[in-house]
């Protein structure tokens, strides 16, 4: 799930609303931050497996240590006190929290059964990605919903609060468009950096969110 996690950060608004879009759309992302550096450490795996799925063809082989229940749970702690640390804003630390855990739930609709409930359990999945037009509707429902939450509290205070945004939005819908129509990636050795490089996102949400103020 893509958009589906950018949706969670733009919903989270209104319940932390002194906190940047920034930290809010990276508490989502976490877990797939943390992926790709495991993945470069050798400490997880995947593969390139066309028709794993209908939406990706990335097999999940071994993720325990970013993706599974347990993990996400305490990286959703760390997350939030270190915000709490930072800020001393406890609604937007307990968002935080809620947001990195939210990756899994959102993880477990979608994927197949590869989701470890802790390192070494037992793996789920409902496998909505073997649909594509169902994760199509899932996700675009959502982020819309997302899109509307955020809108609803922040008004543009400039031309960068509102053409910086929607234009955060269009890139995100490209990309999502072109992760489910294009072809599989060339090489696994890409696919972490590829990833990685998805923490333009939060920067560019914070940098957004200051051209914006609360209604």
């Amino acid at each position: 799930m893509f958009i589906g996690h950018h949706a969670v950060g733009l919903g989270s608004k209104p319940f932390a609303p002194r906190t940047s879009l920034g930290a809010l759309i990276l508490a989502p992302m976490l877990l797939d931050v943390l992926w790709p550096i495991f993945v470069l450490l050798g400490i997880e795996s995947f593969r390139i497996d066309p028709g794993n799925t209908a939406v990706t063809p990335l097999d999940f082989a071994h993720y325990p240590w970013s993706h599974s229940l347990l993990m996400s749970i305490v990286w959703g702690v760390v997350a939030g006190a270190g915000y709490f640390a930072a800020t001393r804003y406890g609604r937007g630390a307990a968002v935080i929290g809620i947001a990195v855990v939210s990756h899994w739930v959102f993880d477990y609709v979608t994927h197949r059964p590869d989701l470890p409930l802790y390192p070494g359990g037992p793996k789920v999945g409902l496998g909505l990605w073997n649909s594509v037009a169902g994760t199509v509707v899932v996700e675009a429902i959502l982020f819309a919903a997302g899109i509307y939450l955020y809108l609803r509290v922040t008004r543009a205070t400039d031309r960068i609060g509102s053409i910086g945004f929607w234009s955060l939005i269009a890139v995100l819908l490209f990309i999502y468009v072109g992760n489910i129509t294009g072809p599989p990636p060339p090489n696994a050795a890409i696919v972490p950096v590829l990833v990685l490089a998805a923490l333009l996102f939060p920067l560019w949400a914070w940098w957004v969110d200051r051209h914006r103020a609360i209604r």
